[in-house]
């Protein structure tokens, strides 16, 4: 116990805490904005890996890391096109789709790098985002290094959450996304398209997602390598229910998630670690995440229209 109170004490603890949750907060946000627009987006975690690859390739060939960003969210928004056509307006399972997309995700990026660097050995490095500290706020005791000594990108995902909360909740734009997600005939009825909504919904939301990929590469690590994304996306996909469909507790879900993780991190290297098998450990954020989705889930409220197919001119 005295391990832990000294961990939870620790400025760097929240400050890794606040990083782990940096890449499940963009891909949080991407799969809530493709839910509340009633399609569940299974192919999450393969986009996060074509983020992850295409981000680190384009800095690797010369572009600038903000250039990088963009290809990757412009590759994930890629195939939520692929995902959004076959989904909406062709009405097929959001299931198939979803483990499809995932599963062609993962094997174009596995593919393009074996083609890219037939010869490579060890994934090539590349010089990614540095830690930004703001002044005067970066000197708070525990909370200015755990919120303001991040990375660029650690910011521009909380400045997406808050932008993500005030377009679903204080823009027409937003009202139209939600309601498409609970009512998709009353959308219709006032002249709105519900295929482009849906359509834009899961484009944006993969872009999202593909940022949350490419976070791993140009932020967290250097360089891109075989099962780096590691389940996260799935983990994403609980967050927005353990979230109740809102920006606000789902980002509070992704860094209570990434706390758990940072704290079993952390107690390998105590003493503790010495005398409890790794494995136990390294299941203590999931065990600890599930019992927190059972409690919040029981009240959240599911869109309505969510995986329920509209076709124009139904009632």
């Amino acid at each position: 116990m005295a391990d832990i109170i000294d961990i939870l004490l620790s400025a760097s603890f929240w400050a890794a805490a606040v990083r782990i949750a940096s890449p499940l907060i963009f891909a949080t946000l991407g799969e809530l904005i493709c839910e509340r627009a009633g399609i569940l987006n299974l192919g999450i975690e393969g986009i996060m890996v074509l983020g992850a690859f295409t981000g680190w390739l384009a800095v690797y060939y010369g572009a600038d890391l903000w250039i990088g960003v963009a290809v990757a969210m412009g590759a994930g928004m890629l195939f939520g096109l692929l995902h959004a056509t076959l989904t909406v307006p062709f009405g097929l399972s959001q299931h198939v789709v979803g483990l499809g997309i995932t599963l062609l995700a993962t094997s174009v990026a596995y593919f393009a790098y074996r083609l890219a660097l037939p010869q490579v050995t060890s994934p090539p490095r590349i010089t990614p985002f540095q830690p930004y500290e703001i002044p005067v706020l970066s000197d708070i005791p525990i909370l200015g290094p755990a919120l303001f000594a991040q990375t660029p990108l650690t910011y521009l995902a909380f400045v997406l959450a808050f932008a993500v909360w005030f377009t679903l909740y204080r823009t027409p734009l937003g009202l139209a996304l939600r309601a498409v997600g609970e009512n998709p005939g009353a959308v219709e009825a006032q002249g709105l398209s519900v295929t482009a909504l849906r359509m834009g919904a899961v484009m944006v939301g993969s872009g999202f997602m593909a940022v949350g990929g490419a976070f791993l590469t140009m932020s967290a690590f250097s360089s891109f390598f075989f099962e780096m994304v590691n389940g996260r996306g799935w983990i994403c996909i609980a967050l927005v229910v353990f979230g109740a469909w809102k920006p606000g507790k789902a980002v509070l879900g992704a860094l209570l998630f990434a706390g758990f993780d940072a704290l079993q991190i952390r107690l390998q290297q105590t003493p503790l670690g010495a005398e409890i098998p790794y494995q136990i450990f390294l299941m203590i954020p999931y065990i600890l995440s599930i019992l927190a989705l059972i409690f919040m889930s029981r009240r959240a409220e599911v869109p309505a229209a969510l995986m329920v197919p509209y076709n124009r001119g139904e009632r």
